[in-house]
């Protein structure tokens, strides 16, 4: 059933692309479905009305969005490329190998990108020295978000490392709540295991997932990372399995759960279900990860298209880029500015924490590129520790067996 609706979506999604859009007219594939992120992509779809470019949406859903890969490959390969793609990291790299991605250039050196866009940042949206992205955001992995209700009642005290983690899922379980929600696909476990790593340490986490050593990769570091992750999927229900990462933030919001580690995208489904941090919901980084940063961006990559179309793309990515637009829209989606001068005037409390703390972790050095969310390493490798990760969460693996199992899967896919 899974293939037969993957196929329909791509079929679906490449009829549509043969349809003739007028010239003012951007054509946007992406996987912003839920909630919270739907309201989000709504502030860049007013925007562009404002300046009387019509929108021709093209939402593939899937929180990782590998689902729509599968449709823009498709589109390419049939030489009608969309106008725009979310895309993030590594992703935005191979197209631009493959030749298939516009230049950026003018818009980004009349508008001063280079000045503002976090070099981080950078590395993906440029290519061979030319702007091919317009970066909308910096969303972090290493986050816990905590159902305030649940928190105060076991005791109200935040968890300041891993032996306090467990103690305050144990007090959940007490409650007779779900202690800990997340896990149900690959992407999902490894955004998890993203944490746990990082709070081994800011050196091993480079080494393992963004230099890819094999001794790292290998080490009784990771082997005790993979049992704590053991440990984690003990506290989450059956389930689980399957279940979207933004179920599992209702779980959290409604009381049925104790907490989600998730990036801050799960902050818009908080912040659109109108709770209040600090009164509803705790928002913190995973015990002993403050200070440093795992990070994605939503981009939007802009792709070759008609000449006649071209006016209306690069008016798309000025106004990603416009310091009005990144404070409005990162403001419901639960993200940073890709910005470094928009101020925080007008974000929460989690929303100042996170500008903070990826201020501080870029000044220091430890922003690194998540490996679940494809800023760690190339598609074909973060695939690879996908598969490893999540058979440990399901309990096919035991934390002996997938420290041999990594580094031999890493260095097939490199």
């Amino acid at each position: 059933m899974r293939k037969f609706l993957g196929s329909a979506a791509v079929a679906a999604v490449m009829m549509a692309g043969t349809a003739a859009y007028a010239a003012e007219n951007v054509e946007v594939l992406h996987w912003w479905t839920s909630g919270g992120e739907a309201a989000a992509l709504n502030v860049l779809k007013k925007d562009l009305e404002t300046k009387g470019i019509g929108w021709t949406d093209m939402p593939v859903a899937g929180g990782g969005g590998s689902e729509a890969m599968t449709v823009l490959r498709a589109r390419v390969t049939s030489g009608n490329a969309p106008t725009a793609v979310q895309m993030l990291g590594f992703d935005i790299v191979d197209w631009a190998k493959e030749g298939a991605l516009g230049n950026l250039d003018d818009t980004a050196a009349k508008e001063g990108w280079d000045k503002v866009i976090p070099a981080a940042l950078q590395n993906f949206s440029k290519y061979d020295g030319h702007w091919i992205a317009a970066p909308v955001n910096v969303h972090s992995t290493n986050w816990i978000w905590i159902n305030k209700a649940a928190l105060d009642k076991a005791g109200g005290k935040e968890p300041a490392n891993w032996d306090e983690l467990i103690a305050l899922l144990d007090k959940f379980k007490a409650q007779g709540i779900v202690p800990i929600v997340g896990g149900g696909n690959a992407w999902n476990a490894t955004t998890m295991f993203d944490s746990v790593v990082l709070s081994l340490g800011n050196d091993f986490y480079k080494q393992a997932f963004n230099d890819l050593d094999p001794a790292a990769l290998g080490s009784d570091k990771m082997k005790e990372a993979f049992t704590r992750l053991t440990k984690l999927r003990s506290y989450v229900d059956d389930n689980f399995s399957g279940r979207e990462w933004n179920l599992d933030s209702a779980m959290v919001i409604e009381g049925k759960a104790g907490m989600q580690m998730m990036g801050d995208w799960a902050k818009g489904e908080f912040i659109k279900a109108k709770k209040v941090p600090g009164t509803d919901f705790v928002c913190m980084r995973f015990p002993g990860t403050q200070g440093s940063v795992t990070f994605n961006s939503d981009m939007f990559a802009m792709f070759k298209i008609a000449q006649d179309k071209v006016p209306a793309q690069l008016q798309m990515a000025s106004a990603i880029e416009s310091p009005s637009f990144q404070s409005a829209f990162n403001v419901v989606k639960g993200s940073a500015p890709a910005r470094t001068d928009v101020p925080n005037t007008d974000f929460d409390a989690c929303g100042k924490k996170a500008i903070a703390d990826l201020k501080e972790a870029s000044d220091k050095g430890t922003l690194m590129g998540s490996m679940s969310n494809g800023y760690g390493a190339p598609a074909a490798v973060k695939n690879a520790v996908y598969d490893v990760v999540n058979r440990v969460y399901n309990g096919e693996l035991t934390p002996d067996e997938a420290i041999k199992e990594l580094p031999a899967a890493v260095a097939a896919a490199k």
